[in-house]
């Protein structure tokens, strides 16, 4: 499933291709995508003779902002957004096309059909299911390492579990909370009220530094991931745990292990992060 880096390169790439660009009509092929709105025709509807000002996100989320809508979506394992001609041959696991004035098309393909889209009116988004519970963003001024510290000394669920939870931080899965735990030199299997006040201080640095730098390689490429454009991320050659079970630690030699956490497979070092 894409992370904050993957969808934040995205929304980039995104905002490129579809900027300014008028909603002609949108065809849906499999409405059970639609969310929001509850009958896909209302969501059409809305949206026909609308502008795409914006492209945002919010954690995991894509938010397409038009005149009067925001349009909520989610990629979740296999979603991929991208731009063709009309002229092009229409994908089999295409499920929306949102069909421009000037001839272009922005397509949604999602092999296993997961993802959702929701349309509220502008300014609703925030207030409402999927947004409305999340957590604040690892790089804003709300991601404190107070309120951190303050979360995690509430629960006794190992820290996996807790970093992966949407309403703590958003953005982090499975390949990020790995990491920054492996940084942190911190098991993935501690309780996070145990965690020191130096180790908290460090896992907040990591979990900002990790998901920076994966954003500026464009995201880890693991499975299928593309951005809008087709482009692979550069991240997961700048991996230390995550998908390495079995090979040697690149600071100390150790041969990292795999374990089940937080209900995730997850890799770490056991003399790096000992627990």
């Amino acid at each position: 499933m894409p992370e904050l880096p993957e969808v934040e390169t995205v929304r980039r790439t995104l905002m490129e291709l579809v900027s300014h660009k008028e909603i002609k009509y949108i065809s849906v092929f499999w409405p059970k995508i639609i969310k929001h709105p509850e009958e896909a025709a209302q969501f059409q509807d809305a949206l026909v003779g609308q502008t795409i000002l914006d492209v945002g996100r919010r954690g995991k989320f894509l938010i397409l902002y038009t005149d009067d809508y925001a349009l909520v979506s989610h990629l979740r394992m296999e979603g991929k957004y991208g731009v063709f001609k009309k002229t092009e041959p229409v994908d089999k696991h295409t499920h929306v096309i949102f069909h421009f004035a000037d001839g272009t098309e922005l397509r949604y393909k999602d092999v296993r059909k997961f993802g959702t889209m929701h349309l509220y009116k502008r300014g609703q988004e925030f207030n409402t299911l999927p947004l409305s519970q999340l957590g604040p963003e690892p790089f804003s001024t709300d991601f404190t390492i107070e309120a951190f510290a303050s979360k995690l000394s509430k629960t006794k669920r190992n820290i996996k579990a807790v970093l992966l939870d949407q309403k703590v931080v958003v953005g982090l899965g499975n390949i990020y909370v790995d990491e920054a735990l492996f940084r942190s030199g911190i098991h993935p299997e501690r309780a996070a009220d145990d965690l020191s006040n130096d180790e908290i201080v460090r896992l907040h640095k990591e979990i900002s530094n990790t998901l920076s730098e994966a954003v500026q390689k464009g995201g880890s490429t693991i499975r299928s991931y593309v951005n809008s454009q087709g482009q692979i991320g550069m991240f997961q050659l700048e991996l230390f745990v995550y998908g390495r079970k079995g090979e040697e630690c690149r600071v100390c030699g150790s041969t990292l292990e795999r374990i089940v956490s937080g209900g995730r497979g997850t890799v770490f070092c056991p003399k790096c992060q000992v627990k």
